[in-house]
């Protein structure tokens, strides 16, 4: 009896000892399996629902509830001017579709800076900030950049023409710049700012304020206008530009002095008989 009690007492301590074991065993399992859950937590990413296309949108094409779609978007990265609900889109009341004024591929985000106003159409008066003015300039090969001009670009105006008067009085022609880095909304009748292929324009309109309609117009009328690309990114203003034949060539104007005044003399005549005689007296001052 003592050697089966001794071979249980055994047996239940190896089967106690296996159990602690197995036990320890799933218990770890399991911490790692907490571990692990709780870094993948830590590495999710907040997102926010964006409206995108859904399909391929060009210049001109209409954007509506049936060719866009809600995708999540991190929300750290979402680009600006970007739609969360299709009340933002189409809002209540309004015309249910945009225009777009840009290209975009399917699943792109749609921005506001690529469509139109609600209901509105992909022209010229879609681009015009509040308060601006379109106007058109008259431009050839050599005036517009030889057609390398395109919608969204900014340029520099120029004027060459012949003042109607001048300090220096010689009524030589000068080139100066009137207007700088003006955005242009359109060439011709294309306003897409998608398009590459470079065209010979006739006319360039430009985005600018009532005043500067006037000035422009003036300059259109009065002599000739030239356009200077200005680089993508520069914000740099050039002012003060004034281009005369003499600076062009490098003379120097010749300055003429004024005759040198003659003293003033004051006399007074008297008469002795037949005699005239003439006596220097102080002038009077005024």
């Amino acid at each position: 009896m003592r050697a089966v009690f001794s071979l249980v007492l055994i047996v239940g301590v190896g089967l106690a000892g296996f159990a602690v074991y197995m036990a320890k065993g799933v218990f770890g399992e399991y911490q790692d399996a907490l571990a692990a859950e709780r870094a993948a937590r830590g590495t999710i990413v907040e997102t926010v629902e964006v409206l995108v296309v859904n399909e391929r949108v060009r210049y001109g094409d209409q954007i509506t509830a049936d060719n866009t779609r809600f995708v999540k978007w991190p929300k750290d990265a979402i680009p600006e001017g970007t739609f969360t609900s299709l009340e933002m889109m189409f809002p209540e009341g309004e015309r249910q579709f945009r225009t777009a004024l840009r290209a975009m591929e399917k699943d792109e985000a749609v921005l506001m800076a690529k469509v139109t106003s609600p209901g509105a159409d992909a022209g010229v008066a879609a681009r015009l900030a509040s308060g601006m003015r379109a106007f058109a300039i008259r431009v050839d090969v050599t005036s517009g950049v030889s057609g390398f001009l395109a919608p969204g670009d900014r340029v520099d105006v120029y004027w060459t023409g012949r003042p109607s008067a001048r300090r220096e009085g010689d009524g030589q022609e000068v080139t100066q710049l009137i207007q700088s880095n003006v955005h242009i909304i359109a060439i011709d009748q294309m306003a897409d700012m998608d398009r590459t292929s470079p065209t010979v324009a006739r006319t360039v309109t430009v985005e600018v304020t009532p005043e500067e309609v006037a000035r422009l117009n003036l300059a259109q009328n009065t002599g000739k206008l030239t356009l200077s690309l200005v680089g993508h990114g520069d914000e740099t203003v050039a002012r003060d530009v004034l281009i005369d034949q003499n600076a062009l060539l490098g003379i120097e104007a010749e300055t003429i002095e004024a005759p040198k005044a003659e003293p003033e003399i004051c006399t007074i005549r008297t008469r002795k008989g037949a005699e005239t005689i003439l006596t220097q007296i102080p002038c009077a001052t005024n």
